[in-house]
C-alpha cells in the first residue's frame, strides 16, 4: 500500500491530486468453487485504486484472505475493452500472505477482470483460478468508492 501511495506521490508532486483517479474498497467476498473446504467467503481489508489513465490502474491493498491469514497485494489493472460503464481486461501483480502458497511468501498472479464503474460506485468481479492444494478458486467481488467527481 506504501509502494502505491508513494508513486502517486511523486506523480503527483507538482500538481493538486484529481480524487476522481483514487477508489477506495473494502477488501473481498469470494465465492469458492469448493464450498466444503471451510474458507472463509469474507474477506476485509483496505485497497486502493488509482487510474493512470482508461487502461491502466494501478491497485495495492491488504486483507484477511479466504485461509484467515492477512494478504498484501500490489499490481495493475490493464482494461483496454469497453462498454458503457463496463471494462474487461486483467489485473497483474504480487501476492503473499497464503500459508499453502510459496510459504506465504510473495508470488505473482494475473487474472481476468470485469470492472463496473459509475461515478462514485464501482465493483471489480475477478476469476481466480484454483491453483492445486495451494490456491482455492473463485469468483472474487469488490465492491470501491470514488470520493471525487
Amino acid at each position: 500500500m506504501l509502494a502505491l501511495v508513494g508513486l502517486v506521490a511523486c506523480g503527483t508532486a507538482t500538481a493538486e491530486i484529481n480524487l476522481s483517479k483514487v477508489w477506495l474498497n473494502p477488501g473481498f467476498y469470494s465465492a469458492h468453487f469448493d464450498s466444503s473446504k471451510g474458507l472463509r467467503n469474507a474477506n476485509p481489508g483496505l485497497g486502493i485504486e488509482y487510474a493512470i489513465d482508461e487502461t491502466y490502474t494501478l491497485t495495492a491493498g491488504r486483507f484477511l484472505n479466504s485461509d484467515n491469514a492477512h494478504s498484501n497485494y500490489l499490481g495493475t489493472y490493464y482494461q483496454a475493452w469497453r462498454w458503457g460503464n463496463f471494462k474487461w481486461g486483467v489485473v497483474g501483480g504480487v501476492f503473499n500472505g497464503y500459508p499453502k502458497a510459496f510459504d506465504g511468501g510473495w508470488f505473482p498472479a494475473v487474472l481476468p477482470v470485469m470492472s463496473w464503474e459509475s461515478q462514485h460506485l464501482g465493483m471489480n468481479v475477478m476469476l481466480v483460478p484454483p491453483l492445486k492444494d495451494r490456491l482455492y478458486g473463485a469468483v472474487s467481488f469488490q465492491v470501491k468508492y470514488r470520493f471525487g467527481n
